[in-house]
């Protein structure tokens, strides 16, 4: 499970939002009711893959919306490309259930278990401050969580490497020292290019990469880095 993590060097752990704490693919449920032949799960990985594209092509191009803003054209284009045609408040009720996406499982008690290991945890996305707000009160994070770190404070998103360092920054911890959990075949890659130690959660069971490196740690759930963070 290991490769190349240093538990010793960790000061602090850091957190992907969308993927990795809560279950985007949660939309399925809301697209459902409006969708009469399309498959709801296809639509909302449409929407998924739509809404990243932008932000990648808006960090290539130097431009910057926030990410719900990024969310509601994925969404629009996804529902296209089934050739559904909401109503404007349709579309919004939809979009708004990225407030209340189902949480993991090993969530709360995984963040509690490495909290008191005596480490602190935060949140860096490029969901922006609202969006983040509900997150953490929806996921009952709020007394475990130093603080949340938005694309919105650099304007730039992820994989893009100044929000990475703009976190450590904020953590006032060296980058090395911070282990950055994430979910994203994109996320981990770009905090270990910032300089972070990547562990990558496999919430989907899928590929990594390829890339020249390896994450620094490959897990299943929050309590496998837990476990490897109680060895340091």
């Amino acid at each position: 499970m290991s490769s190349t993590f240093d538990p010793d060097a960790v000061e602090a752990v850091a957190f992907d939002s969308y993927g990795t704490l809560v279950d985007v693919s949660g939309v399925a449920d809301a697209l459902e009711p409006h969708l009469e032949e399309a498959d709801p799960a296809l639509v909302a990985t449409i929407w998924r893959q739509r809404s990243l594209a932008y932000a990648m092509v808006g960090n290539a191009i130097g431009e910057y919306d926030t990410f719900y803003a990024m969310n509601r054209h994925a969404l629009r284009f996804a529902l296209e490309t089934v050739d559904v045609d909401l109503e404007e408040a349709e579309r919004e009720a939809v979009l708004e259930t990225y407030h209340e996406l189902p949480v993991f499982d090993d969530v709360r008690d995984g963040i509690e278990r490495v909290r008191d290991l005596g480490y602190d945890c935060y949140v860096v996305s490029n969901g922006n401050e609202a969006m983040l707000e509900s997150l953490v009160d929806h996921a009952d994070l709020g007394d475990l969580l130093v603080d949340t770190i938005s694309a919105d404070e650099v304007e730039r998103f992820k994989p893009q490497p100044r929000l990475y360092r703009h976190a450590a920054d904020r953590i006032d911890a060296p980058t090395e020292s911070i282990a950055f959990v994430g979910a994203g075949w994109w996320d981990v890659p770009g905090a270990m290019n910032a300089g972070l130690q990547g562990v990558w959660i496999n919430r989907q069971d899928t590929l990594w990469g390829p890339y020249d490196v390896e994450p620094d740690l490959t897990i299943e759930t929050i309590h496998d880095l837990a476990a490897e963070l109680e060895g340091a």
